[in-house]
């Protein structure tokens, strides 16, 4: 498995990145979004996903790691498969990802090209409850942290009025 390359960009075409790594150009596919890719010829990371099939080994790129998990997410999806995965990212961000599936949108997850409204609501219904696990643990990380930066506050207030 390949978890990034690291290199200097060296091709790019729309939905297709060639990441050259040492001498080897490694081609992949890529969500057709507005990101800021640097120009050819800059360093970039790039976080893969390598799918493998029979007939087809396919690498997949992401400029972030929030969006190769939804990517991965999308394809555990049962009749989502890579192309539709990248096509949902090219269509949506990793947040209207989100927002659309929590809030049960069918019409904005639909506006995917090869996702039609049934295969929206699939795809809602498969995710909604990963996707607020996965918000609950996140809420309780930042009502953690709050509760520590409380008590250095606290500590902090209390050396200062000692000291009066």
């Amino acid at each position: 498995m390949i978890s990034y390359i690291k290199g200097i960009l060296e091709d790019m075409s729309p939905g297709m990145v060639v990441v050259d790594n040492h001498g080897i150009g490694y081609q992949m596919m890529v969500p057709m979004r507005g990101e800021s890719f640097p120009k050819i010829g800059q360093e970039i990371k790039i976080y893969t996903h390598m799918h493998v099939r029979e007939d087809d080994v396919s690498l997949f790129g992401f400029l972030s790691k929030e969006e190769k998990e939804a990517f991965e997410l999308l394809i555990g999806v049962n009749g989502i498969g890579p192309k539709v995965g990248l096509s949902v990212l090219s269509t949506l961000s990793v947040y209207e990802l989100k927002m659309a599936v929590i809030s049960e949108d069918v019409k904005t997850i639909s506006k995917t090209p090869g996702l039609g409204p049934k295969g929206a609501k699939k795809l809602i219904l498969e995710l909604k409850d990963k996707l607020k696990a996965e918000q609950s643990e996140l809420d309780k990380e930042k009502l953690e942290e709050a509760k520590l930066q409380s008590v250095k506050v606290n500590e902090n207030v209390q050396e200062a009025t000692s000291g009066l």
